[in-house]
Parts: C-alpha cells; sequence; structure tokens
C-alpha cells in the first residue's frame, strides 16, 4: 500500500458510501448472484453495475468465481469483521465516556438553579458611531 492508496477499512466504507454499492451488498447476503441478477432491480446498464462490483471487488467486500458458463459474484463476510472491529472499539470509547457523565451528573444536586447563557461574543456591544456629515464645497 502506497502512501497515496487508502487503507482497506477507507476502502470498504467508500465502496459503501454508494446506495446501489449498499444494496448489492445486502442482496448478496441472500445469495451467489450473476453480474445480469445484481443489474435487474436498477435502472443502469450492466456495465455500470460491474464497474460498481469492481469498487466492491477492490475494498475486498466481493469475489467473482467461474462456475460454468455462470461468472457468480460472492461477498466475503471477512471484511465485514474488520468494519466490525473499528466500529467496537470506537463504541465502547463513546460508552465508557457517557458512563462517566452519568457519574459526574449523579453528583449534581437536583436543585441548583440553572445557570444564565454565556453571551456569544466577547466585543463590546457598544452603538455604532453616527455617519459623519459631508460638507458641501
Amino acid at each position: 500500500m502506497g502512501l497515496d492508496e487508502p487503507d482497506p477499512l477507507t476502502k470498504v466504507f467508500s465502496a459503501l458510501a454508494d446506495p446501489i454499492r449498499r444494496d448489492m451488498v445486502a442482496r448478496l447476503t441472500e445469495a451467489d448472484a450473476t453480474v445480469s441478477e445484481l443489474a435487474e432491480p436498477y435502472e443502469v446498464s450492466v456495465q455500470a453495475v460491474s464497474k460498481h462490483l469492481k469498487v466492491l471487488e477492490e475494498a475486498g467486500l466481493v469475489t467473482r468465481s467461474r462456475d460454468a458458463q455462470r461468472r457468480p459474484v460472492h461477498l466475503d463476510a471477512e471484511v465485514f469483521d474488520l468494519m466490525s472491529a473499528w466500529i467496537e472499539r470506537y463504541r465502547r470509547r463513546a460508552e465508557e465516556r457517557y458512563r462517566r457523565l452519568d457519574t459526574v451528573l449523579d453528583t449534581v444536586p437536583d436543585d441548583i438553579a440553572p445557570m444564565p447563557p454565556r453571551p456569544t461574543s466577547s466585543l463590546p456591544t457598544s452603538e455604532p458611531d453616527p455617519p459623519k456629515e459631508n460638507p458641501t464645497p
């Protein structure tokens, strides 16, 4: 992987940013399918679906095999493990932050009056100078 090449996780999330590709992945969770079968519900060409599949392949989400005359597309579920591990790590961090916030909030008495809102600007709010009159020549 070069300096300009995105990491595998970035490739996966980028590939899944497109709604057609997300739908294809969802359909492939049910069963393998050919390019033509995947193209059926969309109002795009088979060539456009092939381009979508190439993006999914480069991200490691799907593979193509040869089965006699068929070339079925297969979902590679291992990539989901990578995504799940990344999501889980940040989910745990967020939950820990919320637990700490709950602990702090539990120490605050219920009968404390709310604080007044802070000013939105630190600049003085004086009136502007009146416009200067132009002397007539």
